[in-house]
Protein backbone atom coordinates (compact mmCIF):
# COMPACT_ATOMS: atom_id res chain seq x y z
CA UNK A 1 0.00 0.00 0.00
CA UNK A 2 1.03 3.59 -0.65
CA UNK A 3 1.36 5.60 2.56
CA UNK A 4 0.47 9.32 2.94
CA UNK A 5 4.18 10.06 3.29
CA UNK A 6 4.84 8.33 -0.04
CA UNK A 7 2.39 10.70 -1.73
CA UNK A 8 3.81 13.85 -0.16
CA UNK A 9 7.40 12.83 -0.92
CA UNK A 10 6.66 11.96 -4.55
CA UNK A 11 8.76 13.93 -7.03
CA UNK A 12 6.78 16.15 -9.40
CA UNK A 13 7.96 18.22 -12.38
CA UNK A 14 5.88 21.09 -13.81
CA UNK A 15 6.54 21.94 -17.48
CA UNK A 16 4.83 25.09 -18.77
CA UNK A 17 6.09 28.10 -20.75
CA UNK A 18 3.73 30.46 -18.89
CA UNK A 19 5.12 31.69 -15.57
CA UNK A 20 1.63 32.36 -14.20
CA UNK A 21 0.60 28.74 -14.80
CA UNK A 22 3.78 27.46 -13.17
CA UNK A 23 3.20 29.62 -10.09
CA UNK A 24 -0.45 28.55 -9.87
CA UNK A 25 0.44 24.83 -10.02
CA UNK A 26 3.33 25.22 -7.55
CA UNK A 27 1.07 26.99 -5.06
CA UNK A 28 -1.67 24.36 -5.46
CA UNK A 29 0.80 21.50 -4.88
CA UNK A 30 2.43 23.20 -1.88
CA UNK A 31 -0.96 23.77 -0.28
CA UNK A 32 -1.76 20.08 -0.82
CA UNK A 33 1.43 19.21 1.09
CA UNK A 34 3.67 17.95 -1.74
CA UNK A 35 7.31 18.50 -0.79
CA UNK A 36 9.32 17.65 -3.91
CA UNK A 37 8.09 19.95 -6.66
CA UNK A 38 10.33 21.20 -9.48
CA UNK A 39 9.43 23.32 -12.48
CA UNK A 40 10.86 24.42 -15.81
CA UNK A 41 9.66 26.74 -18.54
CA UNK A 42 12.07 25.19 -21.06
CA UNK A 43 10.64 22.06 -22.73
CA UNK A 44 14.09 21.22 -24.11
CA UNK A 45 15.33 20.67 -20.53
CA UNK A 46 12.74 18.02 -19.65
CA UNK A 47 14.64 15.04 -21.07
CA UNK A 48 17.78 15.72 -19.01
CA UNK A 49 15.79 16.56 -15.88
CA UNK A 50 13.79 13.34 -16.01
CA UNK A 51 16.85 11.25 -16.91
CA UNK A 52 18.60 12.53 -13.78
CA UNK A 53 15.63 12.56 -11.40
CA UNK A 54 13.07 10.01 -12.66
CA UNK A 55 10.03 12.01 -11.57
CA UNK A 56 6.96 10.22 -10.27
CA UNK A 57 4.75 12.68 -12.14
CA UNK A 58 5.27 15.25 -14.90
CA UNK A 59 2.62 17.95 -15.38
CA UNK A 60 3.16 18.78 -19.06
CA UNK A 61 1.67 21.67 -21.01
CA UNK A 62 0.98 20.61 -24.58
CA UNK A 63 1.22 23.99 -26.31
CA UNK A 64 4.68 25.51 -25.97
CA UNK A 65 6.77 27.41 -28.53
CA UNK A 66 9.78 25.69 -30.06
CA UNK A 67 8.91 22.23 -28.74
CA UNK A 68 5.39 21.12 -27.93
CA UNK A 69 4.30 18.54 -25.38
CA UNK A 70 3.96 15.78 -27.98
CA UNK A 71 7.61 16.17 -28.93
CA UNK A 72 8.57 16.11 -25.27
CA UNK A 73 6.73 12.81 -24.79
CA UNK A 74 8.50 11.26 -27.78
CA UNK A 75 11.84 12.18 -26.24
CA UNK A 76 10.88 10.77 -22.84
CA UNK A 77 10.05 7.39 -24.39
CA UNK A 78 13.80 6.88 -24.85
CA UNK A 79 14.18 6.95 -21.05
CA UNK A 80 11.01 5.09 -20.09
CA UNK A 81 11.86 1.97 -22.08
CA UNK A 82 8.99 0.03 -20.48
CA UNK A 83 6.57 2.43 -22.15
CA UNK A 84 5.15 3.94 -18.95
CA UNK A 85 5.20 7.73 -19.19
CA UNK A 86 4.26 9.35 -15.85
CA UNK A 87 2.70 12.31 -17.65
CA UNK A 88 -0.43 14.26 -16.89
CA UNK A 89 -0.96 16.71 -19.76
CA UNK A 90 -2.36 20.20 -19.41
CA UNK A 91 -4.30 21.62 -22.34
CA UNK A 92 -6.98 24.13 -23.26
CA UNK A 93 -7.72 22.22 -26.47
CA UNK A 94 -10.25 19.37 -25.96
CA UNK A 95 -9.23 17.90 -29.32
CA UNK A 96 -5.70 17.31 -28.04
CA UNK A 97 -6.77 15.10 -25.15
CA UNK A 98 -7.30 11.87 -27.11
CA UNK A 99 -4.14 12.44 -29.13
CA UNK A 100 -2.17 12.99 -25.91
CA UNK A 101 -3.50 9.80 -24.33
CA UNK A 102 -2.67 7.88 -27.51
CA UNK A 103 0.85 9.35 -27.42
CA UNK A 104 1.44 7.90 -23.94
CA UNK A 105 0.06 10.40 -21.44
CA UNK A 106 -1.83 8.80 -18.56
CA UNK A 107 -4.35 11.56 -17.84
CA UNK A 108 -5.09 15.23 -18.51
CA UNK A 109 -6.12 18.49 -16.83
CA UNK A 110 -8.19 21.01 -18.75
CA UNK A 111 -7.49 24.72 -18.77
CA UNK A 112 -8.71 26.79 -17.02
CA UNK A 113 -8.00 24.67 -13.94
CA UNK A 114 -10.66 23.35 -11.65
CA UNK A 115 -8.52 23.07 -8.51
CA UNK A 116 -10.44 20.23 -6.91
CA UNK A 117 -10.43 18.22 -10.14
CA UNK A 118 -6.71 18.90 -10.70
CA UNK A 119 -5.78 17.77 -7.16
CA UNK A 120 -7.88 14.61 -7.54
CA UNK A 121 -6.36 13.68 -10.89
CA UNK A 122 -2.84 14.30 -9.56
CA UNK A 123 -3.52 12.19 -6.46
CA UNK A 124 -5.05 9.35 -8.47
CA UNK A 125 -2.24 9.29 -10.99
CA UNK A 126 0.41 9.35 -8.26
CA UNK A 127 -1.30 6.43 -6.56
CA UNK A 128 -1.09 4.36 -9.75
CA UNK A 129 2.51 5.41 -10.36
CA UNK A 130 3.68 4.66 -6.82
CA UNK A 131 1.91 1.31 -6.78
CA UNK A 132 3.55 0.53 -10.12
CA UNK A 133 6.97 1.37 -8.68
CA UNK A 134 6.30 -0.77 -5.61
CA UNK A 135 5.40 -3.66 -7.90
CA UNK A 136 8.62 -3.16 -9.88
CA UNK A 137 10.67 -3.06 -6.66
CA UNK A 138 8.95 -6.19 -5.40
CA UNK A 139 9.58 -7.99 -8.69
CA UNK A 140 13.26 -7.04 -8.62
CA UNK A 141 13.50 -8.18 -5.01
CA UNK A 142 11.88 -11.51 -5.85
CA UNK A 143 14.23 -11.97 -8.80
CA UNK A 144 17.20 -11.15 -6.57
CA UNK A 145 16.06 -13.65 -3.95
CA UNK A 146 15.54 -16.30 -6.62
CA UNK A 147 19.16 -15.97 -7.73
CA UNK A 148 20.98 -15.36 -4.45
CA UNK A 149 21.53 -17.15 -1.18
CA UNK A 150 19.35 -15.65 1.54
CA UNK A 151 22.03 -15.85 4.25
CA UNK A 152 25.21 -14.67 2.53
CA UNK A 153 23.85 -12.81 -0.49
CA UNK A 154 26.11 -14.87 -2.76
CA UNK A 155 24.80 -16.31 -6.03
CA UNK A 156 22.89 -19.54 -5.44
CA UNK A 157 22.99 -22.73 -7.49
CA UNK A 158 20.68 -21.38 -10.19
CA UNK A 159 22.78 -18.27 -10.83
CA UNK A 160 25.99 -20.29 -10.54
CA UNK A 161 24.83 -22.60 -13.34
CA UNK A 162 24.18 -19.58 -15.55
CA UNK A 163 27.58 -18.06 -14.78
CA UNK A 164 29.34 -21.38 -15.38
CA UNK A 165 27.63 -21.74 -18.74
CA UNK A 166 28.82 -18.28 -19.71
CA UNK A 167 32.37 -19.00 -18.54
CA UNK A 168 32.49 -22.26 -20.50
CA UNK A 169 31.11 -20.56 -23.62
CA UNK A 170 33.72 -17.80 -23.26
CA UNK A 171 36.54 -20.35 -22.83
CA UNK A 172 35.34 -22.40 -25.81
CA UNK A 173 35.00 -19.39 -28.07
CA UNK A 174 38.41 -17.98 -27.15
CA UNK A 175 40.17 -21.36 -26.83
CA UNK A 176 41.01 -20.61 -23.21
CA UNK A 177 40.81 -22.48 -19.92
CA UNK A 178 38.52 -21.98 -16.91
CA UNK A 179 38.09 -23.90 -13.65
CA UNK A 180 35.66 -24.87 -10.92
CA UNK A 181 36.60 -24.96 -7.23
CA UNK A 182 34.19 -26.97 -5.04
CA UNK A 183 34.85 -26.57 -1.32
CA UNK A 184 33.33 -27.24 2.05
CA UNK A 185 34.42 -26.43 5.58
CA UNK A 186 36.15 -28.99 7.78
CA UNK A 187 34.35 -29.49 11.08
CA UNK A 188 31.55 -27.00 10.46
CA UNK A 189 28.89 -29.31 11.89
CA UNK A 190 30.81 -29.59 15.17
CA UNK A 191 31.02 -25.80 15.45
CA UNK A 192 27.33 -25.47 14.65
CA UNK A 193 26.41 -28.06 17.28
CA UNK A 194 28.75 -26.58 19.90
CA UNK A 195 28.21 -22.83 19.51
CA UNK A 196 24.76 -22.82 17.92
CA UNK A 197 23.26 -21.86 14.58
CA UNK A 198 23.80 -18.12 15.09
CA UNK A 199 27.52 -18.71 15.39
CA UNK A 200 27.38 -20.96 12.35
CA UNK A 201 25.60 -18.29 10.32
CA UNK A 202 28.17 -15.69 11.41
CA UNK A 203 30.97 -17.98 10.30
CA UNK A 204 29.34 -18.65 6.93
CA UNK A 205 28.98 -14.94 6.28
CA UNK A 206 32.64 -14.40 7.19
CA UNK A 207 33.69 -17.25 4.90
CA UNK A 208 31.63 -15.77 2.06
CA UNK A 209 33.31 -12.37 2.49
CA UNK A 210 36.78 -13.92 2.54
CA UNK A 211 36.11 -15.98 -0.56
CA UNK A 212 34.93 -12.94 -2.51
CA UNK A 213 38.02 -11.00 -1.37
CA UNK A 214 40.36 -13.84 -2.31
CA UNK A 215 39.33 -14.21 -5.95
CA UNK A 216 39.21 -11.87 -8.91
CA UNK A 217 36.30 -9.57 -9.70
CA UNK A 218 35.34 -11.58 -12.77
CA UNK A 219 35.12 -14.86 -10.82
CA UNK A 220 31.87 -16.06 -9.23
CA UNK A 221 31.58 -17.24 -5.63
CA UNK A 222 28.37 -19.16 -4.91
CA UNK A 223 26.90 -20.92 -1.91
CA UNK A 224 25.10 -24.17 -2.66
CA UNK A 225 23.79 -24.65 0.87
CA UNK A 226 25.13 -25.66 4.27
CA UNK A 227 28.90 -25.17 4.26
CA UNK A 228 29.34 -25.91 0.55
CA UNK A 229 30.70 -23.20 -1.74
CA UNK A 230 31.69 -23.17 -5.40
CA UNK A 231 34.00 -20.74 -7.18
CA UNK A 232 33.81 -20.41 -10.95
CA UNK A 233 37.17 -19.11 -12.16
CA UNK A 234 36.32 -17.17 -15.31
CA UNK A 235 39.63 -17.76 -17.05
CA UNK A 236 43.07 -19.14 -16.16
CA UNK A 237 46.22 -18.92 -18.22
CA UNK A 238 48.14 -21.92 -16.91
CA UNK A 239 47.48 -25.00 -14.80
CA UNK A 240 49.84 -23.62 -12.15
CA UNK A 241 47.47 -20.70 -11.66
CA UNK A 242 44.88 -23.06 -10.19
CA UNK A 243 47.19 -24.26 -7.43
CA UNK A 244 48.10 -20.68 -6.57
CA UNK A 245 44.46 -19.57 -6.42
CA UNK A 246 43.39 -22.58 -4.34
CA UNK A 247 46.25 -22.03 -1.90
CA UNK A 248 45.30 -18.36 -1.62
CA UNK A 249 41.69 -19.27 -0.84
CA UNK A 250 42.64 -21.92 1.72
CA UNK A 251 45.11 -19.58 3.43
CA UNK A 252 42.45 -16.88 3.71
CA UNK A 253 39.89 -19.28 5.19
CA UNK A 254 42.35 -20.73 7.72
CA UNK A 255 42.89 -17.41 9.51
CA UNK A 256 41.10 -17.25 12.92
CA UNK A 257 37.50 -15.99 13.07
CA UNK A 258 36.20 -13.87 15.96
CA UNK A 259 32.82 -15.33 16.91
CA UNK A 260 30.96 -14.78 20.17
CA UNK A 261 34.04 -13.12 21.69
CA UNK A 262 36.30 -16.06 20.99
CA UNK A 263 38.75 -17.04 18.27
CA UNK A 264 37.51 -19.90 16.13
CA UNK A 265 39.68 -21.86 13.70
CA UNK A 266 38.28 -23.36 10.52
CA UNK A 267 39.82 -24.97 7.47
CA UNK A 268 38.44 -26.06 4.12
CA UNK A 269 38.85 -28.92 1.69
CA UNK A 270 38.74 -28.14 -2.02
CA UNK A 271 38.18 -30.11 -5.22
CA UNK A 272 39.08 -28.60 -8.58
CA UNK A 273 38.10 -29.38 -12.16
CA UNK A 274 39.43 -27.64 -15.25
CA UNK A 275 37.82 -26.99 -18.62
CA UNK A 276 38.26 -28.70 -21.03
CA UNK A 277 40.52 -31.31 -19.40
CA UNK A 278 37.93 -32.63 -16.94
CA UNK A 279 34.74 -31.79 -18.79
CA UNK A 280 33.23 -29.55 -21.41
CA UNK A 281 29.86 -28.81 -19.82
CA UNK A 282 28.55 -27.60 -16.47
CA UNK A 283 27.36 -30.97 -15.13
CA UNK A 284 30.60 -32.79 -15.91
CA UNK A 285 32.81 -30.08 -14.45
CA UNK A 286 30.71 -29.91 -11.27
CA UNK A 287 30.77 -33.71 -10.84
CA UNK A 288 34.54 -33.82 -11.44
CA UNK A 289 35.12 -31.08 -8.87
CA UNK A 290 32.83 -32.85 -6.40
CA UNK A 291 34.77 -36.12 -6.80
CA UNK A 292 38.03 -34.25 -6.32
CA UNK A 293 36.61 -32.71 -3.13
CA UNK A 294 35.79 -36.18 -1.85
CA UNK A 295 39.42 -37.19 -2.48
CA UNK A 296 40.66 -34.13 -0.58
CA UNK A 297 38.44 -35.05 2.38
CA UNK A 298 39.56 -38.66 2.24
CA UNK A 299 43.21 -37.60 2.25
CA UNK A 300 42.81 -35.90 5.62
CA UNK A 301 41.01 -32.57 5.00
CA UNK A 302 42.56 -29.10 4.91
CA UNK A 303 43.84 -30.09 1.48
CA UNK A 304 42.91 -29.80 -2.17
CA UNK A 305 42.76 -32.22 -5.06
CA UNK A 306 42.69 -31.60 -8.78
CA UNK A 307 40.60 -33.96 -10.86
CA UNK A 308 42.07 -36.07 -13.63
CA UNK A 309 40.38 -38.01 -16.38
CA UNK A 310 39.52 -40.89 -14.05
CA UNK A 311 40.57 -39.86 -10.54
CA UNK A 312 41.82 -37.00 -8.41
CA UNK A 313 45.42 -36.38 -7.50
CA UNK A 314 46.63 -34.93 -4.24
CA UNK A 315 47.84 -31.44 -3.41
CA UNK A 316 50.29 -30.17 -5.96
CA UNK A 317 49.40 -32.94 -8.42
CA UNK A 318 50.00 -32.47 -12.14
CA UNK A 319 47.31 -32.38 -14.80
CA UNK A 320 47.17 -35.33 -17.16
Amino acid sequence: MVSPADFLNASILIVDDQEANVQLLEEMLREAGYRCVTSTMDPHAVYALHRDNHYDLILLDLQMPGMDGFQVMEGLKEIETDGYLPILVITAQPGHMLRALTAGAKDFISKPFNMMEAKTRIHNMLEVRLLYKQLEDHSREMELLALHDALTGLPNRRLLMERLSLAIAHARRNKRTMAVMYLDLDGFKLLNDTLGHDAGDTLLNSVAARLVAAVRQEDTVARLGGDEFVIALWEISHADDVGYLVSKVMQSLSQPYRIQDRDVSMTASVGVSIYPTHGENVDTLMKSADLALYEAKRAGKNDYSIATGSQAVGKGGLLT
